[in-house]
C-alpha cells in the first residue's frame, strides 16, 4: 500500500514542480552561515562569543533535520544522550557522562521552556512546536541556573509574533499508521502593541511491540498539544508576555520486555512457566497504560530602563500528572504488576537586572521556587509478600541569589566571574516516617576569553555545579540511610570558536575535565541478611572528554554539518555489598556520539538531506556486565519546496537497524529500539 502511495506522491511532486515557482527563485540564495543570537547567559549574545560549549538550532534547522522531539535533538548534540526510561513519558538525560539515578526523581540536565523548569524524569519532554530556537548548554551551569544544572541545560524558546501575520499547517502520514497534524499562527491583534501566537498538534501511531497473549499492540502512542502566547507592549520599553500550554499523552505500554536473566530471577525453579519476551513481543496478561498531562504557565515582564539596563521578572507554574500501569514480568501469571500515580507541581519566580555596555556585561538576580510532589505505587503479585503500597509526599522551597559579570580588559581579552548562593528546605513523608532537611551551596564560575582575530576566539572556564540532596523511600527501616547529601563537581574546560572564509565555515571545539565528589549512586546494603537498595553518596568519579562541531556552507545550495563527542567517566572509588566498582565506567554514558549530514537545495525547488548519527558503547550497570554495543542510524528526506508550501518523503532509520538494549535494570529487561519509519509530510505556509 505504502509503495503505491509514495509512487503517486512522487509523481505529484514532479508535476507541481513544473507549474510552481520554487522558493529559491524568489529569494537571494544564501552563501554564508546564519548568525545565531542566544540567551544562554540570560542576555542576548552571538553564540560564537559565548565562552562555553553550546549548540543552538533554529526552526529551519529543526525542520531540515526532521527533529520533532528532544530525543531526536540529542542525536545532533555532542556528548548528549536522552535515554528512554522504558515507561511512557520517562527519559534520562546524560550530558558529558553525568546523569541522576532514577531513584532521586530529578535530572542533572534540566529543561527550561520559556523559563519553566522541568527537573524530573517524568514529563521530561517537549513537542518543539512554534519554536524560535533550542539552546543546549554543556557543562555545569549552576551560577545562572542553580540546582541540578550539573551536566548542562536545555533552553527552549517560543517563536515571538510580530506585526506580520503568518501561519503554518502541516500533516504527516507514515508507517505504523502514524498520523500527525499541527498548526502554528502568529500575528498582531493591535499593530505595535498586542500580539498573539497559537500552536496545536495531534499525534497518533500504532505500537511496534506485539502482545502474544492479548494479540494487541503493546505500545501505541498518542498525544495532544496546545500552546497560546500573548505579548503586550503598552509602551516601547515594556513587554508583558504570557505563555500557557497543555500537553496530554495517552500511550499504552512500555517499550520493554523481560530478558532471559529476568525470567530466571522471577522464576528460579522454573515452576511458573515464565517466558522471556521475544523479538519485540511480550506476553503480558493485560494492556498496560501510560497517561499523563502537563499544564504550564509563564509570565515574563521585561522593562528597558535605559542606558543599557534591563529589568526582567519571570513567574512560572507547572503541573504534571502521570498514571502508569505496567506488567513487569510481561507474562499473564501476575508475578509483578504495578500501578503508579505521580503528581508534581512547581512554582518559580526569578527577578533579574542586567546591563550591557561596550566594556562590561553583567546580570544579577534573585530566584525562588516551591514544589509539591506526590508518588504512589501499588504492587500486586501471586506472591503475597510482594503485595503492597509505597506512597510518599515531598515538597520544598529554594532561595537563591546570583550574579555574573564579564569585563573587557582589552579589545581582545575578557574576564568573566560569577557566583550563586542557593539554599533549599525539603520535607518528606512516606509510610515509614516523616523527615525534613536542608541543603545549601555556593556555585562559582570564572572564565577568560581571548580573541586571536575577529573570527577566532579561545576560552578557559572553571565552574562548579551540584545536585540537590534528598530522601530515601522506606528510610524508616533500621539500617538504611534516611537522607543522601548533595553531589558536586568542579569542571575545567578549554575551547575555541572560529569562523573562516567570510562565515562560510564554523568550527567549534572543547576539551573538558570534571572531578565529581559525593556522587549519588544506588547502593546495595545488607540489613539483617536481607539486601536493600538506597541512594547514597558512596562514589567519586572523573569525567573527561572532547567535543567538535562543524558547519560549512559549501555552496549556496549545499550545507554540511558534523559533530563529535567523546566522554570517559570512571569511578575512582565505589563499592557496596555486592562488589567493588572502582575503575569501572559509569553506566548510561555513551563512549562517544557523532553526527554527520548535509542538505542540498536545487534551483528548481527540489531538495534532499541525509544524516548519519551514532552512539558508542554504553554500559547499563555499575559492574559493566550489561552493555549496548555501538550503533549508527541513517535518516533521509527528499522533496520539493515552493514559496508557500513544501512536500517531502522522509525515512528515519533507513536500514531498520535494531539497537535493542539487552539487560537494562541489572539484566532483568530488554529496552526495545524503534524500527524504521517512512512517511510523507506536507506543509503549507501563509
Amino acid at each position: 500500500m505504502y509503495k503505491k502511495l509514495y509512487s503517486t506522491i512522487a509523481a505529484l511532486i514532479v508535476c507541481t514542480a513544473l507549474i510552481s515557482e520554487p522558493a529559491w527563485t524568489k529569494e537571494v540564495q544564501k552563501t554564508t552561515l546564519d548568525t545565531i543570537t542566544v540567551t544562554a547567559n540570560k542576555q542576548k549574545e552571538d553564540i560564537q562569543d559565548v565562552p562555553i560549549g553550546i549548540t543552538a538550532f533554529d526552526a529551519l534547522t529543526l525542520e531540515d533535520k526532521n527533529i520533532s522531539s528532544l530525543t531526536e535533538l540529542a542525536d545532533f548534540i555532542p556528548n548528549l544522550a536522552i535515554i528512554s526510561g522504558g515507561t511512557p513519558g520517562v527519559y534520562m538525560p546524560v550530558m558529558r557522562g553525568i546523569h541522576n539515578e532514577m531513584g532521586t526523581y530529578s535530572v542533572s540536565t534540566p529543561i527550561f521552556v520559556d523559563g519553566v523548569p522541568i527537573l524530573s524524569f517524568s514529563g521530561y519532554e517537549d513537542t518543539l512546536q512554534n519554536i524560535e530556537r533550542v539552546e543546549v548548554l554543556r557543562g555545569p551551569q549552576g551560577t545562572l541556573y542553580g540546582k541540578n544544572a550539573l551536566g548542562g541545560v536545555i533552553n527552549i524558546i517560543t517563536r515571538q509574533p510580530s506585526n506580520e501575520f503568518e501561519g503554518k499547517v502541516s500533516a504527516v502520514g507514515a508507517e505504523d499508521y502514524r498520523k500527525e497534524f499541527s498548526v502554528n499562527l502568529n500575528g498582531p491583534i493591535v499593530q505595535d502593541k498586542l500580539f498573539f501566537g497559537l500552536a496545536g498538534q495531534f499525534y497518533e501511531k500504532d505500537g511496534f511491540i506485539k502482545n502474544g497473549n492479548t494479540k494487541d499492540n503493546e505500545n501505541d502512542k498518542g498525544h495532544w498539544y496546545g500552546k497560546g502566547l500573548v505579548n503586550w507592549r503598552p509602551v516601547d520599553d515594556l513587554s508583558i508576555k504570557l505563555i500557557v500550554s497543555h500537553l496530554q499523552y495517552d500511550d499504552k505500554g512500555p517499550n520493554m520486555g523481560l530478558s532471559e536473566t529476568g525470567a530466571a530471577a522471577f522464576d528460579p525453579l522454573g515452576t511458573m512457566g515464565l517466558l522471556a519476551s521475544g523479538d519485540r513481543e511480550v506476553y503480558s496478561g493485560f494492556d498496560a497504560e501510560g497517561k499523563s498531562r502537563t499544564n504550564t504557565q509563564s509570565l515574563q515582564i521585561s522593562y528597558d530602563l535605559g542606558k543599557g539596563l534591563n529589568l526582567t521578572s519571570t513567574t512560572t507554574h507547572r503541573e504534571y500528572e502521570g498514571r502508569n500501569t505496567i506488567d513487569w514480568d510481561f507474562n499473564p501469571i501476575g508475578m509483578m504488576d504495578t500501578s503508579s500515580n505521580e503528581d508534581y507541581t512547581t512554582w518559580s519566580q526569578e527577578l533579574r537586572l542586567s546591563s550591557t555596555t561596550d566594556t562590561m556585561k553583567w546580570v544579577a538576580g534573585f530566584y525562588y521556587d516551591k514544589d509539591d510532589n506526590g508518588f504512589t505505587t501499588v504492587t500486586t503479585s501471586v506472591y503475597p509478600t510482594m503485595n503492597g503500597v509505597n506512597a510518599s509526599d515531598s515538597g520544598g522551597e529554594t532561595y537563591a541569589l546570583f550574579g555574573q559579570l564579564r569585563y573587557a580588559l582589552t579589545d581582545r581579552l575578557g574576564v568573566t566571574g560569577g557566583l550563586r548562593y542557593e539554599h533549599q528546605d525539603k520535607d518528606f513523608q512516606d509510610n515509614t516516617g516523616t523527615l525534613d532537611s536542608s541543603w545549601e551551596d555556593v556555585s562559582p564560575k570564572f572564565s577568560l576569553d581571548y580573541s586571536f582575530t575577529p573570527e577566532v576566539m579561545g576560552y578557559a572556564t572553571v565552574a562548579k555545579g551540584f545536585l540537590t540532596g534528598g530522601f530515601n523511600m522506606q528510610s524508616g527501616f533500621t539500617g538504611l540511610d534516611k537522607t543522601y547529601d548533595k553531589e558536586q563537581l568542579w569542571s575545567y574546560e578549554v575551547g575555541a570558536k572560529a569562523r573562516f572564509f567570510d562565515n562560510k565555515l564554523i568550527v567549534n571545539g572543547a576539551l573538558f575535565y570534571m572531578d565529581i565528589d559525593d556522587m549519588q549512586v544506588t547502593e546495595t546494603v545488607v540489613v539483617q541478611n536481607v539486601p536493600w537498595t538506597q541512594i547514597s553518596n558512596a562514589a567519586t568519579a572523573v569525567s573527561y572528554g572532547a567535543e567538535l562541531e562543524i558547519q560549512a556552507r559549501i555552496t549556496s545550495r549545499l550545507t554540511l554539518t558534523g559533530s563529535l563527542g567523546y566522554t570517559n567517566v570512571e569511578f575512582d572509588e565505589f563499592k557496596d555489598a555486592l562488589d567493588d566498582y572502582s575503575g569501572n565506567n559509569a553506566p548510561n554514558a555513551p563512549a562517544y556520539t557523532f553526527s554527520i549530514g548535509g542538505i542540498y537545495r536545487m534551483e528548481n525547488g527540489f531538495f534532499a538531506g541525509v544524516d548519519m548519527v551514532g552512539y558508542g558503547k554504553t554500559y547499563g550497570d555499575f559492574a559493566n556486565t550489561y552493555m549496548r554495543d555501538a550503533y549508527q542510524l541513517i535518516n533521509g528526506k527528499i522533496g520539493y519546496e515552493a514559496d508557500n508550501w513544501d512536500i517531502y518523503l522522509y525515512c528515519k532509520n533507513i536500514f531498520d537497524k535494531d539497537y535493542t538494549w539487552a539487560g537494562v535494570g541489572n539484566g532483568y529487561w530488554n529496552l526495545y529500539s524503534d524500527p524504521r519509519e517512512m512517511g510523507l509530510k506536507l506543509t503549507c505556509r501563509f
